[in-house]
């Protein structure tokens, strides 16, 4: 298993599939060197384009581009790439349907010091609710390769969540991504934890403090929010006593709503709880900082956990 981040994940599969797929095409928006994509302009120069701070020109050009054939990636930190190109994405990209992957890196309060204005914590809202978007988010190293190089044989829109703080590794290259499936890492018989992104690696941790006090937790990986892996999610929720739903994203229009909507769209009561940010902005620090300060920590998660299953005995 290989530590790093997914952004970092996202380079080397570029870089990969350059080599085997010449339709491949990749901008940015002049923040190459952080979103790793410089890695694919330095050996095919000739397929890269650095669009510079001009993020809605971008993604109309990527849809332009789409549209003779190109497979392509437009990039750019989170907070710039949906913030800025809401109309251009939702009209040349989504409602045209356009063979465009957006990915965002930077993601969430996981991005620390950069401030509010970068920790982008809506973007999952925004994608999720448009037409035609398939949304996914990879846990580790190993998943960002794999979710990259699945987008390219996936026909339509796209947006790739990834984040800039290195993971620790969960999956190993006998894993196989698939768009569309949740992947269960842990099984438990109390509780189930819906994790995407690093809050998987927190509920995890989480997972394994709770064993200490006999609290059998299973985690599942929901790398892809859009189309949710529905099946598994009335499985594996029918199976467990309580759900937890954990996400570095508003609690707003993320994982937690897209879990609570499957469930009430097929008439399951159960006792729930989300971990997410509480529909507020944070502030400058670093991630672990925030991530304790705001509910995000192994250690917030594991306090769901066991007042999900307290409220539940009561």
């Amino acid at each position: 298993m290989k530590d790093g981040a997914t952004r970092d994940g996202y380079g080397v599969a570029l870089v990969e599939l350059g080599h085997s797929d010449p339709n491949v095409v990749v901008l940015d928006s002049g923040v190459s060197d952080s979103t790793r994509t410089i890695k694919f302009g330095q050996e095919f120069p000739e397929r890269f384009f650095n669009m510079g701070i001009s993020e809605g020109d971008m993604v109309c050009t990527a849809a332009g581009l789409a549209r003779t054939g190109k497979v392509v990636f437009a990039t750019s930190f989170a907070c710039f790439l949906l913030g800025r190109t809401m109309d251009q994405i939702l009209v040349s990209v989504a409602y045209s349907s356009s063979n465009v992957k957006l990915a965002g890196t930077h993601t969430g309060l996981a991005v620390g010091e950069d401030g509010p204005s970068a920790q982008m914590i809506v973007d999952l809202a925004y994608t999720r609710a448009m037409p035609n978007m398939t949304v996914i988010q990879p846990a580790d190293w190993e998943e960002a390769v794999q979710a990259t190089k699945a987008l390219v044989k996936h026909v339509g829109p796209a947006y790739l969540r990834l984040g800039r703080p290195k993971l620790k590794g969960v999956y190993d290259s006998s894993y196989k991504f698939e768009i569309g499936k949740a992947n269960i890492l842990r099984e438990g018989s109390d509780i189930v934890v819906f994790a995407t992104g690093g809050l998987v690696q927190e509920s995890l941790l989480a997972a394994d403090l709770l064993q200490r006090e006999s609290i059998s937790t299973t985690v599942v990986n929901v790398s892809t929010l859009k189309p949710l892996d529905e099946s598994l999610v009335l499985r594996e929720t029918k199976k467990h006593m309580a759900v937890i739903t954990a996400e570095d994203h508003n609690i707003i229009g993320g994982l937690s709503e897209a879990i609570c909507q499957t469930l009430i769209n097929h008439q399951i009561a159960v006792p729930f709880q989300a971990v997410a940010v509480r529909d507020h902005f944070a502030e400058t620090g670093s991630g672990p900082e925030l991530y304790e300060k705001y509910g995000l920590s192994a250690n917030h998660v594991a306090r769901a956990i066991k007042d999900v299953l307290t409220n539940r005995k009561g």
